[in-house]
């Protein structure tokens, strides 16, 4: 689904990320896991078109989108979440994931400010699907809800919620337990399995150990901007360099 080829990034003096290459198998959970100032951060902003690498290419499906726009990588079915939600707080929960839908909708300022026919009988549609979404990560509920006025781990599940409207090919979620609770962390691990049941592939970067080791088929582990190991959950646990660039030599 997604290939990484010696992808290196440098801000001035400074290299982040070395000769970086990994594959994320179509319809698995790819972990990304290492200490923090590992790249992971930064190799998730060169996949979605955030940044530029200095060096090195990005392919989904095999085709090359290593200087493709975000918006025009999201039209081809990659799509993200942030570590700190971006949720638009003064709309409902409801209007935040119509607002995802915007590459699937056709009328321009002019038919959407005159109410025409069929716009409006595209808005209604883009709202059943929204609400679909909303069903699928489990706050259909909260739809009319101010996003704003949402506890931090219902945000989180909106996020995702808007991202998945999209009907991606490849998710990547950068820290998606970051401030969950044990509970919340518990029902994003089975909605990320949810996910991938639906068919879609999804690679994460994640400092929860238990939550990677537990949802993961497969993980890369970055130190100081290189990969350092590459396996399933296993055989990352029982890499003496993994276990020691977590834990030290003694």
């Amino acid at each position: 689904m997604l290939e990484v080829q010696g992808i290196t990034q440098r801000f001035g003096g400074v290299t982040a990320l070395e000769d970086v290459s990994f594959r994320v198998a179509e319809g698995a959970i790819t972990g990304i896991i290492g200490p923090n100032g590992a790249g992971k951060t930064t190799l998730f902003n060169i996949v979605t078109g955030i940044y530029t690498p200095t060096s090195g290419t990005v392919h989904l499906q095999g085709k090359n989108v290593t200087r493709f726009a975000p918006e025009r990588l999201a039209s081809l079915g990659m799509v993200r979440t942030f570590q700190n939600i971006e949720l638009f707080g003064r709309m409902t929960v409801l209007e935040n994931v119509m607002v995802g839908l915007h590459t699937k909708g056709k009328s321009g300022i002019l038919a959407s400010s005159l109410r025409l026919p069929w716009q409006m009988a595209e808005e209604r549609k883009l709202r059943q699907r929204a609400l679909h979404w909303l069903e699928f990560t489990g706050i259909a509920d909260l739809a009319a809800t101010e996003a704003g006025g949402l506890p931090f781990g219902k945000g989180r599940l909106l996020e995702i919620a808007r991202a998945l409207a999209l009907e991606p090919k490849v998710i990547l979620m950068d820290e998606p337990a970051a401030g969950l609770n044990s509970r919340e962390t518990l029902e994003l691990a089975h909605l990320i399995r949810k996910i991938r049941e639906s068919g879609v592939t999804v690679a994460l970067v994640e400092h929860d150990m238990e939550l990677v080791m537990d949802i993961c088929d497969a993980i890369v582990v970055l130190n100081l901007g290189r990969k350092l190991a590459e396996g399933t959950p296993r055989e990352i646990q029982e890499h003496p360099e993994v276990i020691s660039a977590y834990l030290g030599e003694g």
